[in-house]
């Protein structure tokens, strides 16, 4: 099990966190590429990365990022912070509850909230720090404030030093200004990007079985961008042009990225929202909650989703919008809708394969 250890040496108390080991057993891996983000700033590096990235994203919307300075050590406290957070006790960790159910993400998500088979409820608890800006200040609990500063550091180098250069390379690739999409992704200005602490409660094998061991089914995620720091817990999928599913693998050093939904509505499904799922961990890991350290890059609120010009589009034939149902639709509308249509009553997680989130634009469900 992972464990903490406190000095006191330093104020605030500096938290040292220990991950688990990996899994032993032999999964079907995702074969999925590597960007070394230390080329970037080489001449004719951004050219190369952009290359190789638009050869990775051809298939599927996963890649995995190296050497993106940040230690490991720098990374482990966010996952110890996180742990402490979620040790705190219900009442304490509810006064911070998001506003979920009309569409607010910031805060806390409780566990259990979701339905996702008759009788068996979601085992995740979330909490999620939005961009330190004035206008998306909040209260936090004790354990956010008394960090803050180093919390607030690490945002920003995941937004302007790794985050910056990924969307300079899709630019790239699309043949558009460089500034293109950073220009929509401003950290000043009001969006739903946010750093997120997430715990999945294990299960019982009972659970698991009733289950059929997914614990979330195959989906997109939202935004533009979604970065997940490595944690050796297997349970992570991904699913292939082909239907099939696969195990991302935690490779040390690495922060596993992957496209979601805005940048396929900009691009006219050019680039694609990855489709993945969690499932029930290998035997050696069954006994592990499984913690993680995110990032999700989000438009700017008022950035309308409609499809960009690009020469590569042009050349492509996306320049036809396939789906009308989005046009004049804002990222912020996007966001809103698709949180509270997740923590709407209805239908069980387990029986949805298909639901419409707003403006006629449906959300899918996989198996």
């Amino acid at each position: 099990m992972a464990t903490i250890v406190e000095t006191t040496q330093a104020e605030p108390t500096i938290l040292r966190y220990k991950q688990v080991p990996e899994t032993k057993f032999e999964l079907q891996w995702a074969d999925l590429a590597t960007l070394d983000l230390a080329l970037f700033d080489t001449p004719g590096g951004k050219e190369k990365l952009a290359k190789q990235l638009f050869h990775a994203i051809e298939r599927i919307g996963f890649f995995y990022i190296t050497n993106f300075g940040l230690d490991q050590e720098s990374i482990d406290r966010q996952f110890a912070i996180g742990k402490e957070l979620f040790n705190l006790p219900a009442s304490e960790k509810l006064r911070y509850r998001a506003d979920l159910e009309n569409g607010g993400y910031n805060g806390y998500k409780p566990l259990g909230l979701r339905e996702v088979r008759p009788g068996i409820q979601d085992n995740t608890e979330i909490y999620n720090i939005p961009k330190w800006i004035p206008e998306l200040e909040r209260d936090h609990p004790e354990i956010i404030n008394a960090h803050r500063e180093e919390i607030e550091n690490f945002a920003r180098h995941v937004n302007d030093k790794v985050v910056g250069k990924l969307l300079v390379l899709l630019a790239i690739i699309l043949e558009l200004p460089e500034g293109f999409f950073l220009e929509k992704h401003r950290y000043d200005e009001r969006s739903d990007c946010h750093l997120r602490y997430m715990k999945y409660h294990k299960r019982t094998p009972e659970q698991n079985e009733a289950l059929d061991n997914v614990w979330v089914k195959g989906h997109t995620d939202f935004g533009s961008l979604t970065l997940l720091f490595r944690q050796p817990v297997a349970a992570l999928q991904v699913r292939t042009p082909e239907g099939e599913w696969r195990y991302v693998k935690p490779y040390p050093g690495s922060i596993t990225v992957n496209l979601a939904d805005s940048l396929e509505f900009l691009t006219n499904g050019f680039l694609k929202s990855s489709i993945h799922r969690v499932v029930a961990p290998p035997p050696d890991q069954a006994d592990i909650d499984r913690l993680g350290v995110l990032y999700f890059v989000r438009p700017e609120d008022s950035v309308v989703l409609n499809p960009v010009q690009s020469p590569v589009l042009e050349k492509l034939g996306y320049t036809q919008t396939k789906d009308e149902s989005t046009v004049g639709i804002t990222a912020g509308e996007w966001v809103k809708a698709r949180v509270a249509k997740g923590v709407a009553k209805g239908r069980v997680r387990s029986e949805l394969n298909e639901e419409t989130i707003v403006g006629g634009r449906s959300a899918k469900y996989y198996d």
